[in-house]
C-alpha cells in the first residue's frame, strides 16, 4: 500500500507520492487515507474535458491527471488569454476543483509551469527565464534520467541551458534534447484532441438557461439556420449532426442523429433532433437549466439540388429519405436494413445488410439508368444459414427430392424446377468444397422453397439436402 496523490495537509507535513502507508501513518498517525478509484477519475477527467470544449472543440489527455487545450485562434472570443485562463481556473474552483493552469507557445513549456511552477500566461520572449529555475523533471523525462542529471549536478533547467548539447545527447540521447527543445519551443509538438473536429459548428451562449425540450428544438432550429449559409457556400449538406448541450454545473450532453440524404433545411434538422429528445427524453436531466448549445456538423456531402420532375419522383424520394431519418433518429440507424450487392455468386454472400440510411445515399450516388431488379428465380426470405433437410425420397442421380421431411413437418413436391448448379469459392471454402445443386420446388399445398442439394449420389459419402430460403 502505497500513496499515489497528496493534498495540501499532506505536503506540508513532508509526506511524498509512492510512499509506503505504513511509514506515513508513522509519521502522522492520523493520516486519512481513501482507496484509490482510476476508473472513477478517468470519469472525473473526462467530465472536466467535456466541459471545457466550451473554449475550444481541441482538448487532449494529458496522462492520467491534466489536460491540453489547443487555443489557437480561439482566446480573443473571451477577452484575451490572461482572462481566459482567469475564467476556466475560477469556473473549476467553484466547482470544488483546485487546478493549476499555464498558457504559453508550447504544451511542453505549459506542462512544466503548470505542474512545478506557478503557472500564468508565458509570453514567448520569458521562455528562458521561466524555465531556468524549474526542475529538470519538469522536462517530461524518465526517473533514471533525472535521477542520472541530478548526479551530474544539473537540478534546474538553467543548468541545462548553460551546458554543451554534444555531451549531453551523447550521455543521456536524442530524446532528452527533444524534450528541452520542446520546452523551449524549438520543437513542434502535436496534441491529438480526443474527439474528431467538426467540420463546421456554430453556437449560442444564453443569458438565462433553458431547460424544456421546445426551447431547446427552438434553439437548435436557430442555430441550423446559422449554419445554412455555410453550407450553401461550400455546395454541401449534413448528413451527421451533433446537438451540444452544456449545462450549467457544468455537465455536457451530446446528441447525434444521421441523415440518408445531405440537409441543409434548419426545420428537417430540428425535427430529426425532436424524435432523438423524444427518445431519450428520461436521460436528458436538464437540472438548474443549459446555458450554451452548439450544433456540430461532423459530416457533410456534396448536396444534389436537382429540381423534381412532374410526375412527383424527386418528391417520393425525399419522402422516404425523411421517414428512414425519422425512424433512425427515434429508434437507431440500425433499426431499419437494406440489401446492398457483393463481388460474389454464392446466394448468402452475394448482398449484405446494411443500414437503410447508408442504403439510400448509395442509391443517390449509383449512375441513373442502371436500377437493380432482383432475379425472379431468387427467394424473396433467404436464411441467414441453410437448414438442413431430410430427404425421404428423391430422384436419382439429379433428381429433386419427392418427399422431404423439415422442422418437422413432411412436405410432397407437387413441382420442381432445376438443378442449377454453383461451384463455391474455391479462394475462400478451399478447392475441396462440394458443390451446390439448387431446385425450386413447389408441394401439394402451394408453398415454394429454394433448396439445394450438397454432393452427388454414388460417391462414398451420401449427399446432403439444405432448405436456403423461400418464395412468396
Amino acid at each position: 500500500m502505497r500513496l499515489t496523490a497528496l493534498d495540501e495537509v499532506a505536503e506540508r507535513i513532508k509526506l511524498k507520492k509512492n510512499q509506503g502507508v505504513a511509514e506515513a501513518r508513522a509519521i502522522y498517525p492520523l493520516l486519512d487515507v481513501n482507496e484509490e478509484d482510476l476508473a472513477a477519475d478517468r470519469r472525473l477527467l473526462e467530465g472536466i474535458a467535456d466541459w471545457c470544449d466550451r473554449y475550444t472543440p481541441l482538448v487532449a489527455f494529458d496522462g492520467k491527471d491534466g489536460l491540453f487545450l489547443d487555443i489557437t485562434g480561439c482566446a480573443h472570443l473571451f477577452g484575451g488569454e490572461t482572462t481566459m485562463l482567469k475564467d476556466i481556473l475560477s469556473r473549476l474552483f467553484h466547482m470544488g476543483l483546485d487546478v493549476c493552469g499555464a498558457i504559453s507557445s508550447s504544451p511542453g513549456l505549459s506542462w512544466a509551469v503548470s505542474r512545478f511552477g506557478d503557472g500564468g500566461v508565458i509570453e514567448a520572449d520569458q521562455t528562458e527565464h521561466v524555465l531556468a529555475p524549474l526542475p529538470v523533471a519538469a522536462l517530461r523525462l524518465e526517473e533514471g534520467t533525472i535521477e542520472a542529471l541530478k548526479k551530474l549536478g544539473f537540478k534546474y533547467i538553467g543548468d541545462l541551458l548553460s551546458a554543451p548539447r554534444a555531451p549531453l545527447a551523447r550521455r543521456f540521447g536524442a530524446q532528452f534534447l527533444l524534450r528541452l527543445d520542446q520546452a523551449l519551443g524549438l520543437e513542434e509538438e502535436p496534441v491529438s484532441p480526443r474527439r474528431p473536429v467538426a467540420s463546421l459548428s456554430a453556437e449560442r451562449r444564453l443569458i438565462e438557461p433553458i431547460g424544456t425540450e421546445e426551447d431547446i428544438l427552438a434553439m437548435a432550429g436557430q442555430i441550423a439556420l446559422s449554419l445554412k449559409a455555410s453550407l450553401e457556400a461550400r455546395g454541401a449538406g449534413g448528413r451527421v449532426f451533433e446537438l451540444v448541450l452544456f449545462r450549467v454545473d457544468g455537465r455536457v450532453f451530446r446528441i447525434r442523429v444521421g441523415a440518408s440524404q445531405p440537409l441543409r433545411d434548419p426545420r428537417h434538422i430540428a425535427s430529426l433532433f425532436c424524435e432523438r429528445l423524444q427518445a431519450i427524453h428520461d436521460d436528458l436531466d436538464a437540472g438548474y437549466g443549459f446555458e450554451i448549445l452548439r450544433l456540430n456538423v461532423l459530416r457533410h456531402d456534396p448536396f444534389n439540388a436537382a429540381q423534381g420532375d412532374f410526375e412527383g419522383g424527386r418528391q417520393r424520394e425525399t419522402s422516404l429519405a425523411a421517414f428512414v431519418d425519422k425512424i433512425a433518429a427515434r429508434l437507431g440507424a440500425d433499426c431499419l436494413q437494406s440489401f446492398q450487392l457483393r463481388e460474389s455468386h454464392v446466394p448468402e454472400r452475394a448482398a449484405i445488410a446494411t443500414p437503410a440510411m447508408e442504403g439510400l445515399q448509395a442509391r443517390g450516388k449509383a449512375e441513373e439508368g442502371t436500377p437493380f431488379f432482383p432475379r425472379r428465380e431468387r427467394p424473396l426470405r433467404l436464411f441467414a444459414r441453410p437448414e438442413q433437410v431430410e430427404a425421404l425420397l428423391a430422384e436419382v442421380p439429379d433428381g429433386p427430392p419427392q418427399i422431404f421431411r423439415w422442422r418437422r413437418i413432411k412436405h410432397r413436391v407437387a413441382r420442381s424446377e432445376g438443378p442449377e448448379r454453383l461451384a463455391m469459392e474455391w479462394w475462400i471454402d478451399g478447392s475441396d468444397a462440394a458443390a451446390r445443386d439448387y431446385f425450386r420446388v413447389e408441394d401439394d399445398a402451394g408453398h415454394r422453397f429454394w433448396m439445394y442439394r450438397e454432393g452427388f449420389y454414388g460417391h462414398e459419402l451420401p449427399p446432403r439436402w439444405f432448405m436456403h430460403g423461400l418464395f412468396a
